[in-house]
């Protein structure tokens, strides 16, 4: 990191990791080239796990390698009298893994509705039956994790 007076702890990164709206996960696809996307996540311990479809784009390159970098942003500032934005961010490193246990799927999905639908999760066993069958989910074992902040006012 070039700015080490920016450099936030492991456990600062993890928690922007769990208060974000979204990560964009960058990987590479089967061509060699950068490809990047927002999923939705939730992080279990050193894990992060999203849902997806089962075939597609993202799935092939994902099996292609896969190695994937999440960017995770957290609180925003923009004062009004200044050019620049106070922040906090994180970069989480791993590999992703397919999940094809069913139960270990229906742990990462309930995590998943938790964080980001806890108001509906009286539906959460009616939507498994619809959609298990075809829900892919996946789970990213972080390497490293490094936070960031620039001064929020």
């Amino acid at each position: 990191m070039r700015r080490k007076d920016r450099e936030m702890p492991e456990a600062f990164a993890w928690a922007i990791a769990d208060q974000c709206q979204w990560a964009t996960m960058a990987f590479v696809d089967p061509s060699g080239s950068p490809y990047s996307l927002p999923i939705s996540i939730v992080r279990e311990e050193n894990h992060i796990f999203f849902h997806s479809a089962q075939s597609g784009f993202k799935i092939e390159c994902l099996r292609n390698n896969p190695k994937v970098c999440l960017s995770c942003v957290g609180e925003t500032f923009r004062p009004p009298d200044d050019f620049t934005t106070g922040f906090q961010s994180a970069i989480l490193r791993g590999e992703a893994v397919e999940i094809i246990d069913e139960q270990e799927k229906i742990h990462a999905l309930r995590l998943l509705c938790q964080r980001h639908t806890p108001h509906n999760m009286e539906h959460f066993d009616e939507a498994i039956a619809r959609s298990l069958a075809r829900t892919a989910i996946w789970r990213i074992d972080i390497t490293s994790a490094t936070g960031k902040q620039k001064k929020l006012k």
